[in-house]
């Protein structure tokens, strides 16, 4: 064992390095090759040096560059270094996070980062939190809470009576809602078509005023971090119309939400803390490795209500047992890499490290604006909307620069136009990458004909 998990390693590190260099997406040779792992089962065992060496070998050139420098198709940050080995190490101790018996040091890894992480986002103190997948679950695991308790004000136990006959709920949410904030009331059996949907304005931010008569029970769902221009719906004011009428408001935070540890940026987010529930994902900006969403509900109670099971087996003591807070029992012990990111960075780091990636989004926005190129949201955060003219030609240069490799950028639908989407979410970025990175953009759009 000793020796496998050194050749690991070595390999992993040789990875790490390799890929800041490497072009971002995979060669199409690369793909081609993981015809290789389409093979029959195996009929003997196979030596674990062996397995690792053909998942190194055909598995790691396949890869995209996530982990490196330049990679800024989706918002999905690195991993920090502290947060890599602690994973790993988790991934030694194999914990089942649900039990402080079985696990303890897992419960209480959880119990610090939500302390830790509460007041890194300033939420209120005395609110509960999950450690989930990601936003979707998150979103989920928010909405369950909202449910049960809109429904509990009203006299009814949803979960022991279920939704057949139950009072109806409003349910409101902005255009520009994420389609995790949606599939997540599908699964709660709110319905997608039912939702009240309020118009946005040219930054995607739910326009107040057009909110419809709000009733209870009601829940109210707002975005801060649009996906696509970063923007912020304007909380404070849903909030106070919301809570005027009973109705509870829950804040789709995915990204966003981390604005907040930013003294330069937290006043994007102000007046979210005056919300009732919040969704975000620990691996995006806090850098830590996939998977890791997190849901925080102010009234603990009700995210114990929704989320709270029992068995004769399953000891319970005097501490936070976890397995009350999410959907989930059996789970990885996602609060030990949660805890070892916001260890390493602290809270001057954490800032840092959401202050560089805006200051690398502005840099971005500059210098392709200073070329001639459209840019089409107000760069609050992190995200660059740019259009390179005609959908067809900025179509071109997406897929040129997704090609030529230097960095990776996606493509987007905004507002009816045709967009290429720059996320800034690594910590590893620097001001270098983007420089870099912007040679390659101009030069692709210029041979790509787009005009300036």
């Amino acid at each position: 064992m000793r020796e496998l998990l050194h050749s690991v390693a070595l390999r992993a590190a040789r990875y790490l390095e390799d890929i800041q260099e490497r072009r971002v997406s995979p060669s199409h040779e690369a793909v081609r090759d993981l015809a290789r792992f389409h093979e029959p089962l195996p009929e003997g065992p196979t030596a674990p040096e062996e397995v690792i060496r053909m998942l190194d070998e055909a598995g790691s050139p396949a890869t995209m560059g996530i982990a490196g420098r330049r990679f800024f198709g989706f918002v999905i940050g690195g991993s920090l270094p502290a947060a890599l080995g602690a994973n790993w190490l988790a991934s030694a101790w194999d914990q089942n996070a649900g039990l402080f018996a079985a696990t303890p040091i897992s419960a209480t890894l959880e119990e610090v980062s939500l302390r830790w992480l509460l007041d890194a986002l300033g939420l209120p103190e005395e609110s509960g939190g999950a450690f989930v997948t990601g936003a979707t679950m998150a979103n989920f695991t928010a909405l369950a809470a909202a449910r049960h308790a809109v429904l509990e004000r009203v006299g009814w136990d949803v979960e022991a009576r279920g939704l057949f006959g139950a009072p109806e709920i409003q349910v409101v949410v902005g255009e520009e809602a994420h389609p995790s904030v949606i599939k997540s009331l599908c699964m709660l059996g709110m319905g997608r078509e039912r939702v009240v949907r309020v118009p946005v304005d040219r930054q995607g931010r739910m326009l107040s005023e057009a909110l419809p008569a709000l009733k209870s029970p009601g829940i109210v769902c707002v975005q801060v971090g649009n996906v696509n221009t970063g923007s912020c719906d304007p909380v404070p004011e849903i909030c106070r119309r919301s809570h005027e009428a009973g109705a509870w408001v829950h804040v789709d935070g995915a990204f966003g939400l981390w604005a907040a540890a930013s003294p330069r940026y937290a006043h994007l987010v102000a007046g979210a803390a005056e919300a009732d529930s919040w969704a975000t994902d620990a691996h995006k900006w806090l850098n830590v490795p996939y998977d890791s969403g997190l849901a925080f509900v102010r009234d603990a109670r009700q995210l114990r209500g929704a989320m709270s099971m029992t068995a004769a087996y399953l000891p319970q003591g005097g501490h936070r047992e976890p397995m009350l807070y999410v959907p989930e029992l059996s789970r990885r012990a996602r609060g030990v890499d949660t805890w070892a990111a916001l260890k390493s960075l602290g809270r001057s780091g954490l800032g840092e490290l959401i202050d560089r990636n805006c200051r690398c989004a502005r840099r971005f926005a500059s210098g392709l604006a200073g070329a001639g190129f459209e840019i089409l949201n107000d760069v609050v955060l992190n995200q660059v909307l740019v259009s390179f003219g005609a959908a067809e030609a900025t179509e071109r240069v997406i897929a040129g620069i997704q090609e030529e490799g230097t960095c990776w950028c996606g493509p987007t639908l905004w507002q009816g136009r045709v967009a290429m989407r720059i996320s800034v979410s690594s910590w590893a970025t620097t001001e270098a990458d983007v420089d870099r990175s912007l040679e390659a953009m101009l030069r692709i759009a210029r041979d790509a004909g787009a005009a300036g």
